[in-house]
């Protein structure tokens, strides 16, 4: 096809500066953003995120776990800013909600046994003297006990370098027990596990088995393989009765040593074994001591293989391999241009923090042989489905690819797709099978890659057809929370979820959405079932109820029975937005705008465009929340910062005639009163990215219309921005003049043509034929009505 003259020039330029190095974008990623809540220095409410080394997607995490008096909020990451510290471990979630998951195969470096039981954690815990340092790829933390303690990381392994003190003695204590703890049955457990040593104690190796955390699912076993550059002067297995490693039940049991070789905690399979560890006490000229750890799902030989990543004993190189690869592969990808420091550390931590999550774990499924790739650590789809995957499908395409391949591979043999997965173990469901959304993006988008879209689209209509088994959940037992929809035979039989179930009304406006997106992949697999999916995907009009008025506002989402009537309920409210409330970490006024598949009968519902438009300025208004979400609940607004069923709420105002001003204040608003570049920077809680990459989306100047190939345009926030769109050589150039005069749009122009709509396709970003595109944004301070084209489109409308 014929590029334009000015589109063409634009991408010769950006092709030729991409033989040249790539430049660090690293100096501007803010680790700690996120760490901290509104309270200084504590991790209530706070984002939550992984301030620890790790690469893209990696399979190892490394970081220090810290603990508290009030287990009850200890962040999910393993880290709080007040925190003593327990361990470094190896494992490590980024961001999550709920009870915690991981904070496994540890090492804690220890000046003195005086005083210390190695079973109580609280008995050797260890301050902080001055603030840790954290770059990418690096983490430094020096505690009370004289030890400085620092850590990098390769894919699947972690290094770690320990300076002591000259006057103390020198341990690494190594507790296979040790985990991120939490409080209520959700808590996750040390069952069992098995250690080895060399006979000169410098190697040691074996596996440790756990159970539950915020996912459930068992039992599971994590293989690890340990060196150390100095050979211990002492090496000493101890062990212990079955006991909680925390506050406070375990001051009574005491520890006991061996000097075998290898140490069972006991007969495989028993799930009170006991607790084992080692101790290994390094020569008194000893001044620094290193250690690489290898991690492995498969096995302790896997694990010792897998140190091989890193080089010799070379921290430095560790830290510069892992910024070379975040650069290359992930903060490259998008290139801004802007004389404002803040911004670029907002922008490039949030871009960061969208890639930690999932897990990378090609070749490392325990469970079966495939050839396809392997991602775990879904933590959850109900919270990235909504513009995090799309972010990545733009500039790492093949990554999605791999993604979406493992979701397939994952129903072939467990039966359903996960929408939350840790620890290879479906679990949690949230709401819908919202894996079924990130397929069908990455389908409308044109997605290949060796993706059988074939299977896919059976995993999707197993999600909509197959009713799972009820796992009975103690949060919610009226259906299963563990895969599926819980919901589903309501859904079939009545076309909405009823109050019988939990979370009934979420679950309606999300297997709506679910089904349109399995509407938009029947188009090409199963063209006969296109009508029956966009049907069932209108089954949230069921439970709209004209007679419901809130805020002089007449017509809401309502909890539905199977006779009609309606559960006596307040829209402005959802109780505890929990598992057993009608609507989840989301109030009906929220839900009633979640339908970007059909807005023009939202709209209509509503009352049409004016009334519509009012509502809509009612989410903004202070004041109005009456629900407390807990650690998920920011602002007084019923627009709700801090949680995802709010994400796309801001920039609705595309969808009437020449309001798209509207959605750039909005947009501004929330990002300059809820983002920041310090520590209490996220509004909640990241989630696996989440709310990082709505952030990048705002400051890109664009929002995507998941299950559509559709961008709603907002305005961009720097001069110029770059997106390289995958590792074929074309960009997305964007750039935006005027911005000093304020963040209006005036005019656009798209590949050189005066552009009139509100809303980008996404062959308009990437080109029919992939070569990218130009948008070139002149900006004012006050608001141009250049928006006349057409408003974005309504696919799952009923054309009358």
């Amino acid at each position: 096809m014929l590029v334009p003259l000015t589109l063409a020039v634009g991408l010769l330029a950006t092709r030729v500066k991409a033989n040249e190095p790539t430049p660090d974008y690293t100096k501007h990623v803010n680790l700690f953003i996120g760490t901290e809540g509104p309270v200084p220095g504590t991790a209530f409410s706070a984002g939550n995120v992984f301030p620890g080394a790790s690469l893209p997607f990696g399979a190892v995490k490394v970081g220090i776990d810290t603990t508290r008096w009030n287990v009850s909020f200890s962040a999910n990451a393993g880290y709080t800013p007040d925190g003593n510290v327990t361990a470094i471990t190896m494992l490590h979630e980024s961001g999550t909600g709920g009870a915690p998951t991981y904070g496994l195969i540890p090492q804690m470096p220890l000046t003195t046994l005086e005083g210390v039981n190695l079973l109580d954690n609280l008995t050797y815990m260890q301050p902080r003297v001055v603030e840790d340092i954290a770059t990418v790829g690096y983490y430094k933390t020096q505690l009370s006990n004289g030890v400085t303690a620092e850590m990098s990381a390769s894919h699947h392994a972690g290094i770690m370098r320990y300076h002591y003190p000259n006057d103390s003695e020198r341990f690494v204590l190594v507790d296979l027990s040790h985990f991120i703890p939490s409080t209520g049955k959700k808590e996750q457990w040390y069952s069992n596990g098995l250690i080895e040593r060399s006979e000169d104690g410098d190697w040691y190796s074996g596996y440790g088995v756990y159970r539950e955390g915020w996912a459930w699912g068992g039992e599971y076993r994590v293989y690890f393989c340990g060196h150390f550059d100095t050979k211990p002067l002492k090496t000493q297995f101890f062990s212990g009765k079955a006991t909680d490693p925390y506050w406070p039940n375990t001051t009574d049991v005491r520890h006991s040593f061996t000097d075998a070789t290898t140490l069972q905690g006991g007969t495989v399979g028993y799930q009170y074994a006991d607790r084992i560890g080692s101790l290994f006490e390094f020569p008194p000229n000893t001044t620094t001591v290193t250690s690489k750890v290898g991690i492995s799902w498969v096995s302790a030989d896997k694990a010792c293989q897998f140190i091989e990543e890193i080089p010799a004993w070379d921290l430095e190189a560790t830290i510069q391999a892992a910024r070379d690869q975040w650069n290359t592969e992930v903060l490259s990808k998008i290139d801004i241009k802007t004389e404002n420091q803040t911004q670029l550390e907002m922008f490039y931590t949030g871009l960061y923090h969208s890639h930690l999550l999932p897990s990378d774990r090609t070749g490392e499924n325990p469970n079966w042989i495939s050839d396809e790739p392997y991602y775990d650590d879904f933590y959850t789809i109900w919270d990235t489905f909504r513009c995090l995957h799309a972010l990545t499908t733009l500039i790492l395409p093949n990554r999605v690819i791999g993604i979406v391949r493992a979701l397939i591979d994952i129903w072939r043999f467990e039966r359903f797709m996960p929408d939350g997965r840790s620890h290879n173990t479906n679990g949690r469901v949230q709401g819908g099978s919202n894996a079924d959304n990130v397929l069908a993006d990455a389908y409308v988008k044109g997605l290949q890659g060796g993706i059988n879209w074939t299977d896919a689209y059976r995993a999707m209509k197993t999600n909509a057809e197959l009713q799972p088994y009820n796992n009975f959940d103690f949060e919610d037992p009226t259906g299963s929370t563990k895969e599926g929809r819980g919901g589903l035979q309501d859904w079939k039989q009545y076309g909405y979820v009823t109050p019988n179930r939990g979370r009934s009304l979420s679950k309606t406006t999300e297997y709506s959405h679910n089904d349109f997106s399995l509407a938009q992949v029947a188009k090409g697999e199963a063209p006969n079932d296109v009508g029956l999916y966009l049907n069932r995907s209108r089954g949230w009009q069921k439970t709209w109820n004209n007679n419901v008025t809130s805020l002089n506002f007449t017509g809401f989402l309502a909890p539905t029975y199977a006779n009609g009537s309606i559960l006596s309920y307040d829209p402005l409210s959802c109780g505890a937005c929990d598992w057993t409330s009608y609507s989840y970490e989301g109030v009906p006024w929220e839900y009633s705008f979640s339908f970007p598949f059909d807005m023009k009968t939202l709209i209509s519902l509503m009352g049409g465009q004016e009334t519509f438009e009012s509502r809509l300025d009612t989410m903004f208004i202070p004041g109005l929340t009456r629900s407390n979400q807990g650690g998920n609940s920011a602002g007084t607004t019923i627009f709700n910062p801090g949680n995802e069923p709010s994400f796309m709420t801001p920039f609705l105002y595309n969808y009437l005639p020449q309001k798209q001003y509207k959605s750039v204040q909005r947009s501004r608003e929330v990002v300059n009163q809820y983002y920041n570049n310090g520590r209490s920077g996220i509004p909640g809680n990241d989630d696996a990215g989440a709310m990082s990459s709505w952030l990048v989306w705002n400051m890109i100047g664009l929002y995507p219309v998941v299950t559509q190939p559709v961008y709603l345009i907002l305005s961009p926030w720097f001069e110029e921005v770059k997106l390289k769109l995958g590792d074929e050589g074309s960009f997305l150039r964007i750039t935006a003049s005027g911005l000093d005069k304020g963040p209006y749009i005036q005019s656009l122009k798209v590949n050189g043509r005066e552009w009139t709509q509100s809303w980008l396709s996404h062959n308009d970003l990437v080109g029919v034929d992939g070569e990218g595109a130009l948008l070139e944004f002149e900006m004012g301070a006050d608001a141009a009505l250049w928006d006349t084209g057409d408003i974005p489109p309504s696919p799952g409308a009923l054309n009358k």
